[in-house]
């Protein structure tokens, strides 16, 4: 099964910093892509995204704070996030649609196995 790789998660002090990676397979153009994130005890919520036509949205939580990007030589997509705060401790995953260049198919909801963000003091 496809599965993106986050990476760059880790323990943080409030007010830090942290970025996120996201790879995505060779094989794969990225169409959307999307952070979300998932706290202990509570539902997945989306943090950010870039639409196909590369509109970009952010929580209302993170506005200011956050910066989603991708970069579509390297197949990677990143957050970059400033200013953490106790509440952004959670478990953040990639999400993307991509195109398949070896079949032609689009192929929606890609996920990878999540990166846990720790913001504590």
């Amino acid at each position: 099964q496809v599965q993106l790789v986050e990476s760059g998660g880790g323990l943080v002090q409030p007010g830090g910093s942290l970025r996120l990676s996201c790879v995505v397979p060779g094989r794969f153009v990225i169409r959307a892509t999307g952070w979300y994130r998932q706290a202990p005890g509570k539902k997945r919520e989306q943090v950010a995204e870039i639409s196909t036509d590369d509109r970009i949205r952010y929580a209302d939580s993170v506005k200011g704070r956050f910066t989603i990007s991708k970069d579509n030589v390297r197949n990677k997509v990143y957050l970059q996030m400033n200013s953490l705060k106790p509440e952004d401790t959670a478990v953040y995953y990639c999400n993307a649609d991509v195109r398949d260049l070896h079949t032609g198919r689009d192929v929606d909801e890609l996920w990878g196995q999540g990166t846990l963000v720790t913001v504590s003091s």
